[in-house]
């Protein structure tokens, strides 16, 4: 069964026309579905129509947030009640076309686990086009995934992928990211993207300030989230080996100039390479003490999650390990 997620933040004015619309395209398609509606703390009125749609069809179901958590928190939510194996996000301001379903449930099926949208002519303005660009650019730059639009709301992928990555803060645009990185096979589909018919957009220029952020977050937890020493005690021995070598030639100075007195200069101690030298001593000493913390941490706490991602077993592994597999 297909488990359809819409995150809701004041968007009244087109929940009745987004459920006629996927239920169409599920009876035209013999689509056996479920819709969750999470109403992201809604001041409109839109828990009141997703309750409406609810009492009339089985299948609709509705959770309401006490307040605006997030997108990220709103999908996690919706997804741990979906009943479905195979799981969709998808934006409830119509720009999502309901048309698209069986497209992306048929590449889906062509043996891949993530299904990624791609609005090839967006219908959006500059000041939103552009950056996103350049932002999908650094995505693929950093994380070696290179998709056209990794921040499309239409996303298809199955249950075990959901169940392998976390979602918090704002890092559900970068499920196929973090899917790739867990060896999950990604696909993107082009899209109609439709224009805004009600509302506006709940996105503004801070935005593109918090997905970088994220960016660096997901970069550190895909290439160093089970070994974070290899980043940090890098850095930390760069800037160790930096102090070390400007504190050694101040040294090798101090003794041209005092003992051998093979030549006069001025003062060590009013250089200024030796404060540089001191300073980048302390934060090389910091960034390996951080390192190995960030390893203990790793080592004893628990992770949630396994260091590694199994896609299917034979014989008597099959008790060790439970999951869903792609055929």
């Amino acid at each position: 069964m297909l488990s359809i997620v819409v995150p809701v933040f004041n968007e009244v004015e087109s929940l009745e026309e987004l459920h006629r619309q996927i239920q169409d395209v599920a009876e035209k398609n013999d689509i056996e579905y479920e819709l969750v509606f999470v109403d992201d703390g809604s001041d409109d009125g839109s828990w009141r129509i997703i309750r409406k749609i609810s009492k009339k069809n089985d299948n609709v179901s509705g959770i309401r947030f006490r307040r605006n958590f997030g997108k990220a928190a709103a999908l996690t939510a919706g997804m741990r009640a979906a009943k479905g194996q195979l799981l969709m996000m998808m934006d409830a301001d119509l720009q999502d076309d309901p048309e698209e379903i069986p497209r992306f449930l048929k590449k889906l099926e062509g043996g891949f686990d993530v299904v990624n949208g791609w609005k090839e002519r967006r219908l959006d303005p500059w000041h939103k086009v552009y950056p996103s660009k350049v932002f999908n650019w650094m995505i693929g730059s950093l994380t070696g995934l290179h998709l056209h639009d990794h921040n499309c709301g239409i996303k298809l992928f199955r249950r075990v992928v959901h169940d392998e990555i976390q979602l918090y803060g704002e890092l559900h645009r970068f499920i196929p990211v973090l899917a790739h990185a867990r060896g999950f096979r990604v696909a993107e589909v082009a899209v109609h993207h439709r224009a805004r018919q009600f509302g506006h957009s709940k996105y503004g220029v801070i935005r593109f300030l918090r997905g970088f952020l994220d960016l660096l977050t997901v970069k550190f937890l895909t290439s160093f989230g089970q070994r974070p020493q290899h980043m940090l005690g890098a850095m930390g021995l760069l800037f160790f080996g930096l102090g070390i070598l400007g504190l050694g030639y101040l040294s090798l100075l101090w003794v041209c100039m005092n003992i051998l007195g093979l030549f006069e200069a001025s003062p060590i101690g009013g250089r200024p390479l030796l404060l540089y030298s001191v300073a980048s001593l302390l934060l090389g000493a910091q960034g390996l003490s951080l390192g190995l913390l960030a390893e203990l941490l790793v080592a004893y706490t628990g992770q949630e999650r396994d260091a590694f991602s199994v896609a299917e077993t034979t014989g008597d592994s099959q008790t060790e390990f439970e999951f869903v597999t792609a055929d």
